[in-house]
């Protein structure tokens, strides 16, 4: 499996962020993302996620399922943990995982996974800010998606999270998944690919 770009262009606003953009990562690999503010990292991710339109350019998933756009087999963890506080822990999981079409068997082993299997039924209004950040890295599990869009993952999470989850990104990318994850720093893989935007 290759993710392919070729010659991507995106404008925001009316405003040229990155042209000409060309990349491949294969599965098991990662490509970490990196640059100054406002280089286009993050709308990259987007555009990869289907959120944002491609200006110009080409993208495609070679070897994954034919049927699918390259969106639909892609996982995106944005800045904001998209949650209701009115709903559990277990219920805004089930919730997401419904949604993506995943089954809901695999809610309580992935909030396991991250750690917050004893949270399962407390209100998410009560989560702190990395505990919200976990929650969200749990959809990643829940459903299954060769490529895991990841926009600055390590924010607000302690070490030992930070560790939890570096353990996670790697056992994907040991099953054939791959990551493309825009960071200002590194995020505890071994060997990532590196690609920086802007000057």
């Amino acid at each position: 499996m290759q993710l392919r770009a070729e010659k991507l262009a995106c404008t925001r606003g009316g405003r040229t962020v990155f042209t000409g953009l060309s990349f491949a990562v294969g599965g098991g690999e990662a490509l970490l993302v990196t640059g100054r503010n406002g280089a286009g990292k993050s709308s990259l991710l987007r555009l990869i996620a289907g959120l944002v339109r491609i200006a110009e350019g080409r993208l495609r998933l070679d070897g994954g399922a034919e049927e699918a756009t390259v969106a639909e087999q892609a996982h995106y963890l944005g800045h904001h943990d998209a949650l209701k506080p009115s709903l559990s822990v277990a219920e805004n999981l089930s919730f997401w995982t419904s949604f993506l079409g995943g089954d809901r068997k695999e809610v309580m082993p992935a909030l396991d996974a991250v750690g917050l299997a004893p949270l399962a039924g407390l209100p998410a209004a009560y989560l702190s800010a990395g505990q919200r950040r976990r929650l969200s890295l749990a959809r990643l599990l829940a459903v299954k998606r060769p490529i895991w869009l990841l926009d600055e993952p390590t924010s607000a999470l302690d070490a030992s999270s930070q560790t939890r989850l570096t353990k996670l990104m790697q056992d994907h990318l040991t099953g054939g998944g791959l990551i493309v994850a825009a960071t200002h720093g590194p995020i505890g893989l071994l060997n990532p690919r590196e690609m920086r935007l802007g000057p």
